[in-house]
C-alpha cells in the first residue's frame, strides 16, 4: 500500500525538529572502498569508451543515439587526468585524447551562419554533431555550457605541466580557446551575461543571475585577459540572492531547486574557506552552502511529503535528469504528474515526481560524505541489479512509477518501477570528479593553481583560505 501525503501541520512540525548541518563536516565515513573504486572506474570508462576518438566529442547520452554535449566534453577533459591518477590509463594516453579534443575545438568553424558552424565569438553551441562537430539541430550558443567546457580545458592546461612539446601544446591550445571567448559580446544587457544566442533570432531574453550553476560563467568572464567583464557583473549576479536565501527543510542557506546547481561550479572550484562579499555577510562560504543544501535533500526525503516509494535517509537527491514520461496518473488516490527529462527539485512545485538521479547523492560526496556514502551503498545494495551497469549508475530510476503506459525514456520493470536505460554525460561527470575530490582533492588541487580561476575569484571579491596563499607552481 502506498504511503499517503503527510498532513501539512505534521510536516511543518517535523521540519522544525531537524538540526542544521554541523558547522564543520564530520570525519569522512569509512567508505566501502571496493564500491567507490568500481563506481569511479566504470564512470571513467563512460568517457573513455563512448567519446569519438577522432575529435574528442563526448555524447550527451549513451547508448541511445546522441549528439555531443559540449558540457560533457568539459567533464571528459576533467576525467582524463583522474584516469591517469587512478591508474586507469597512462599519461601518454590521456595526453593524446586531450590533444585530439583541443585541436578539434581550436579548428572547429566559427561564424554567424546558422548551419555548418560549431560556434561563434569563441563560444560553442550546446550540442554538436558527434561526427562533424557542426551545430546540432537548432541548439543555442550557450554561455554556461561553454564555461563547463572551458573548465575542463583549464583543468588539462594546469594538469599537463610537463616540458615536452605535446604538453606545451596543450597549454597553448587551452590559452587560445579561452582567450578568444568574447564575454563582453555576451552582455546583451550589461553588466549581466546572457544565457545564449541563436543565429536565427539573436540573444536569448534571459540573463544569468544567481543563485544557480553559473557561478563559473562569471569567474571565467571576469578573468579574461582579452574580453573581460567588469567586477560589477558579479554584483549583478549576486543581486537576486536575497530572494532565495532562507530556511529549507531545516537548513538555512542560499537555495536552488535542482541539486546540480549546488554541484557544478564546485567540481572545479574549491570554495572551502573563501568568501565573496555576500557570503562574508552571511558568515559561511559556498561549500558550506552546498553542504546545507545536501542535508536539506536528505531531510526532505526523510519527511517524504509526496509519499514517494523508497525515499528516506539513504535514498535522496532530487535533481535534473531523465524521467519516465510526461503523464498525470492517479495512484492510490494520489494524483501524480510525472515528467520525462526535467530539472527536478524538492517538492511538487519543483517537479519532484519521485524520480531519483543517483548523481544527486553521489556528486554530493565531497560536501557531506557522512550521508552521501550511505546513500551510495544503499542504492547499490537495494537497486543495483536494476540500475548499476557497465558505466556505473544509470541516469535515473523511479520505484513509484509502475504503470503500463508509453514511456519517453527507459523501461518499466514490473514490480520494481521505472529505470532509465541511458547514462548522461553531464551527470556522469560530477559523479567521477566529486568522488575524486572527496578522496584526494585531485581536481580542486589542480585548479587551485590555475591563474585564470584565481584571477576570476579575486575580481569577484573572493578572499581568504587558499586564495590568499601563493599558487603552487
Amino acid at each position: 500500500m502506498r504511503k499517503r501525503l503527510m498532513p501539512m501541520a505534521a510536516l511543518v512540525g517535523a521540519i522544525a525538529t531537524l538540526p542544521l548541518a554541523p558547522a564543520m563536516a564530520a570525519p569522512p565515513a569509512t567508505a566501502p572502498a571496493a564500491l567507490l573504486d568500481d563506481l569511479s572506474e566504470r564512470t571513467f570508462r563512460f568517457f573513455w569508451e563512448t567519446t569519438n576518438p577522432a575529435n574528442g566529442l563526448v555524447p550527451d547520452r549513451y547508448p541511445s543515439p546522441s549528439f555531443s554535449s559540449i558540457a560533457a566534453v568539459g567533464f571528459g577533459l576533467t576525467a582524463y587526468p583522474i584516469g591517469v591518477e587512478r591508474g586507469y590509463i597512462t599519461r601518454a594516453q590521456a595526453r593524446e585524447r586531450v590533444l585530439t579534443t583541443l585541436r578539434f575545438f581550436r579548428n572547429a568553424p566559427q561564424g554567424r551562419q546558422a548551419k555548418g558552424m560549431s560556434g561563434y565569438k569563441g563560444f560553442f553551441y550546446h550540442f554538436l554533431d558527434m561526427k562533424t562537430g557542426a551545430r546540432s539541430s537548432k541548439s543555442e550558443l550557450s554561455t554556461i555550457d561553454t564555461a563547463l567546457l572551458m573548465a575542463g580545458v583549464l583543468h588539462v592546461q594546469s594538469y599537463f605541466d610537463g616540458a615536452g612539446d605535446e604538453e606545451a601544446e596543450i597549454r597553448r591550445l587551452a590559452d587560445e580557446l579561452y582567450q578568444r571567448i568574447d564575454w563582453q559580446w555576451a552582455q546583451a544587457r550589461p553588466p549581466a551575461i546572457v544565457l545564449g544566442w541563436h543565429p536565427e533570432t539573436g540573444m536569448l531574453p534571459y540573463d544569468w543571475r544567481g543563485y544557480n550553476e553559473a557561478m563559473l560563467v562569471y569567474v571565467l568572464a571576469l578573468a579574461s585577459p582579452t574580453h573581460p567583464v567588469e567586477p560589477k557583473a558579479w554584483d549583478e549576479w549576486t543581486s537576486t540572492y536575497d530572494k532565495t536565501w532562507g530556511t529549507s527543510w531545516g537548513q538555512e542557506h542560499l537555495g536552488f531547486a535542482s541539486h546540480f546547481g549546488h554541484q557544478y561550479s564546485h567540481v572545479w572550484i574549491d570554495f572551502r574557506g573563501i568568501q565573496d562579499a555576500y557570503m562574508r555577510k552571511r558568515g559561511i562560504d559556498y561549500f558550506e552552502n552546498s553542504r546545507r543544501a545536501t542535508y536539506a535533500q536528505q531531510a526532505y526525503a526523510i519527511a517524504n511529503p509526496l509519499g514517494c516509494k523508497g525515499y528516506g535517509a539513504s535514498l535522496w537527491g532530487v535533481t535534473a535528469g531523465d524521467g519516465p514520461a510526461d503523464a498525470t496518473i492517479t495512484d492510490g488516490g494520489v494524483r501524480r504528474k510525472f515528467r520525462s527529462y526535467a530539472g527536478r527539485g524538492m517538492g511538487k512545485e519543483h517537479a519532484d515526481d519521485c524520480t531519483i538521479a543517483p548523481t544527486g547523492a553521489v556528486a554530493s560526496i565531497a560536501f557531506a560524505p557522512e550521508i552521501a556514502i550511505p546513500a551510495i551503498t544503499a542504492m547499490h545494495a537495494r537497486y543495483g541489479k536494476q540500475i548499476y551497469g557497465k558505466y556505473g549508475f544509470l541516469d535515473a530510476f523511479n520505484p513509484s512509477f509502475d504503470f503500463g503506459i508509453k514511456l519517453a525514456n527507459g523501461r518499466r520493470v514490473p514490480g520494481f518501477g521505472w529505470i532509465d536505460t541511458d547514462y548522461l554525460g553531464i551527470d556522469q561527470g560530477p559523479i567521477l570528479a566529486m568522488i575524486a575530490n572527496h578522496r584526494d582533492e585531485s581536481v580542486w588541487r589542480v585548479m587551485r593553481g590555475n591563474p585564470i580561476i584565481r584571477t576570476g575569484l579575486r575580481r569577484a571579491g573572493f578572499a581568504g583560505g587558499w586564495l590568499d596563499n601563493e599558487a603552487k607552481p
